[in-house]
């Protein structure tokens, strides 16, 4: 099974940290292993750097997207696609300021939600702790000065 969450970085910081992206990977990390007084300091810093997700059009955009999917439905808000062809799987669940994507099987069925996440917005980080995996859904394009 493949954990994934995924933040929207404010775009300042995903510009400025592009090709760092192990900086963020590291403070989701100590995030997510710290306690009381540290976890209070370092959720001020994943605040922030890290944008409020747009709920309500990632919604419109996954039913309009994936209505007439077969394998797509919406089981107490969150959004499962099935591919039963190759037996994988891969749910979202959308919060305030992270999305939580796990799968299992191929890694089509979570390729489906990365790609419209990507269509989305630009700057969409996806960090798998368990893996120590990162990257962004949409990688940035640096600017090539003449």
């Amino acid at each position: 099974m493949r954990s994934y969450q995924l933040y929207l970085i404010e775009d300042e910081f995903a510009s400025h940290y592009f090709g760092r992206e192990r900086m963020f990977y590291q403070l989701f990390l100590e995030y997510s292993q710290a306690n009381d007084d540290l976890k209070s300091i370092i959720a001020k810093q994943v605040k922030f750097v890290t944008k409020s997700i747009p709920v309500l059009r990632i919604h419109q955009l996954l039913h309009q997207q994936l209505s007439k999917a077969k394998g797509f439905h919406v089981e107490n808000g969150t959004y499962i696609f099935e591919n039963n062809t190759n037996n994988s799987l891969a749910t979202l669940r959308v919060h305030e300021r992270w999305l939580e994507l796990d799968s299992r099987g191929q890694v089509d069925a979570e390729t489906v939600f990365f790609e419209i996440l990507r269509k989305c917005e630009s700057s969409f980080l996806a960090i798998d702790l368990e893996s120590n995996k990162y990257g962004w859904l949409k990688p940035i394009k640096e600017r090539k000065y003449v």
